[in-house]
């Protein structure tokens, strides 16, 4: 939901902050008063591109900032990291829009954003209904998420999407294949070439550092052997080895500490002493009895480290990178010398994912059809119920023939384009007056029919949808009387699922708001300037009077709007 929206400097607005609630939010003013100005300032956050004279006059910059909540849907949070924006503030999020006279920027969450950007992630939050910049409806790609998310069709959807991703990537590997045809059979001889010198050699994992360790020992042979031969003699076998000296000094502790119990610990250190002593004696002799002189096993080592230094200078440098070039000459060779048999292999994988993106499409569109008869059939009795009784509407299916396309036809023969969606183009088309035909949507429908059709859209698919905030403004356009009782109740009712602002001037919508704000436009300091202010209930019902009668307030008219405010709470 749209939290609060924040407007400093911006055309008549000095400076604003309005805290919107979670129902529906009604926005009532005098003609002139700046409501319209609040919308403007409204669909800067929305991304329009900004007139540098809406700068207030003597000021620096304009400032439009809206807090949203509950935005943490996966396509927002796709939208913000494909931008590299900072998500961390999720579910929240800033949407902020600062004007100058040189231009403007854009903010999502303190990070600068392009308008695109802000506008797409606006689009997931907000729909705007008034002027057409902002209508959903107008954008037949939203016809299908709509009757998409009416069917419940998530499931389908998504099924076919992954068949169709299996296809692309399939079809993607075998032009690969294919355009990588002359290049694989000309480097066919040098990979060949490549792959006998390496595995004539054949390197192993971890081979160096064993003949590093190896040629150590064997080039040190002399030195091992005089010193470890040395080393035994000086603990065990001189005439003043350290072992008989340590003997003797146990012996001396021993009768000390028949005296005094003061030297037992330090007894049983000198034992301990003389078996570490003894134990490193005994690894000593069998180390030195077992040291090789092989001038011929070092001789194959440096000859076996030359081969293998030279494939490191050839192929990367490494004993790894050896191994993954010859893992990687390895696969393009096979697959140079079974081109044919590839390709084949990968043509029939494509033929059978086809098949099974192809029956994924036609259920998806089968059941497509039979959820548009019955939005059909549920716009229709809306529209009547919101003084549209004459209405047509219908949801066209096109699909595109293409003789290279993913898609069998039911006849066999027949084939279409595969889109990431479906193979559905679908668009509303729709009639207003008796004896014109259809038309589409966008073509034929006011400002004040987009917005009672969206409202009968967003009614029916209330309960079977997560909507953005709808904001309507000229949403009373040509109605009056009972129809306006009935269009308010029915955004009062949307209202219980989804956060709803409306800009109105009929009573019959504005006693159902949960929240009433007021545009008034003031003179202070010889200074004109907007603003708009929260009205209590009693203040709500004097401008529900007012919209009734008028400026002067008469004792009926307050008593009519009291019963309309009254008879919406008795709905709920």
């Amino acid at each position: 939901m749209l939290r609060s929206l924040y407007v400093r400097d911006y055309a008549l607005i000095e400076e604003l902050d309005v805290e919107f609630g979670s129902g529906l939010n009604i926005i009532t003013g005098e003609t002139g008063a700046g409501k319209s100005i609040l919308i403007g300032a409204l669909n800067m956050i929305l991304g329009e591109r900004a007139n540098t004279d809406v700068v207030r006059q003597d000021a620096k910059k304009a400032i439009i900032e809206g807090i949203f909540d509950e935005a943490n849907t996966e396509r927002i949070r796709t939208l913000l990291e494909d931008a590299e924006v900072d998500t961390e503030p999720l579910p929240r999020i800033i949407l902020r829009r600062q004007i100058t006279d040189r231009g403007s920027r854009g903010f999502i969450n303190d990070t600068p954003a392009t308008l695109d950007v802000i506008r797409d992630v606006a689009s997931e939050l907000i729909d705007l209904h008034g002027q057409h910049e902002h209508q959903s409806l107008l954008h037949t790609e939203a016809h299908r998420r709509t009757l998409d998310s009416f069917g419940g069709l998530s499931g389908l959807t998504q099924h076919y999407r992954r068949q169709y991703d299996r296809v692309a990537e399939l079809v993607e590997e075998r032009d690969e294949l294919a355009a990588r045809e002359r290049e694989l059979q000309q480097q066919k001889e040098l990979y060949e070439f490549q792959i006998k010198e390496i595995d004539d050699v054949h390197p192993q994992e971890g081979e160096e550092e064993e003949l590093h360790a190896e040629r150590r020992v064997l080039e040190n042979a002399e030195k091992l052997y005089a010193s470890t031969s040395g080393l035994y003699e000086m603990l065990y076998e001189s005439e003043d080895a350290v072992h008989d000296q340590l003997v003797v000094a146990r012996n001396e502790l021993q009768d000390l500490a028949r005296i005094d119990d003061a030297f037992e610990e330090q007894l049983e250190e000198i034992k301990s002493a003389q078996i570490i002593v003894s134990e490193l004696a005994s690894f000593l002799q069998d180390y030195n009895a077992h040291i090789e002189f092989d001038p011929e096993r070092l001789a194959d080592i440096r000859d076996r480290m030359s081969e293998l230094e030279r494939l490191k200078r050839k192929y990367g440098g490494s004993l790894e990178a050896v191994l993954e070039h010859r893992r990687e000459i390895g696969e393009q060779y096979e697959l140079a010398e079974d081109f044919e048999g590839n390709l084949e292999r990968l043509e029939n994988d494509i033929e059978e994912a086809q098949a099974r993106l192809s029956d994924a499409a036609h259920r998806l569109s089968a059941k497509r059809r039979e959820v548009a008869d019955r939005i059909e059939e549920a716009i229709v009795r809306e529209l009547a119920d919101l003084g549209m009784p004459d209405s047509q509407f219908e949801v066209r299916f096109e699909q595109d023939e293409d003789p290279d396309g993913w898609i069998n036809g039911t006849d066999g023969d027949t084939r279409y384009r595969a889109y990431a969606h479906g193979i559905d183009h679908i668009e509303f088309f729709i009639s207003t007056n008796v004896g014109v035909d259809p038309m589409p949507l966008a073509d034929v429908a006011s400002g004040g029919e987009i917005s009672r059709i969206m409202l009968a859209l967003k009614q029916i698919l209330a309960k079977s949808e997560r909507l953005p905030i709808l904001v309507f403004d000229e949403i009373d356009t040509g109605i009056s009387g009972d129809m306006a009782r009935k269009v308010g109740d029915s955004m009062h009712d949307l209202a219980r699922y989804h956060q709803i602002i409306v800009i109105t001037h009929l009573p019959q919508i504005a006693a159902l708001g949960d929240v009433h704000f007021k545009v008034e436009k003031r003179v202070e300091a010889q200074r004109t300037k907007t603003v708009i202010r929260r009205l209590d209930e009693e203040e709500q019902a004097a401008q529900v009077a007012t919209l009734i009668s008028g400026a002067d307030i008469t004792d009926a008219a307050l008593e009519n709007a009291r019963e309309l405010m009254a008879a919406g709470k008795r709905e709920e």
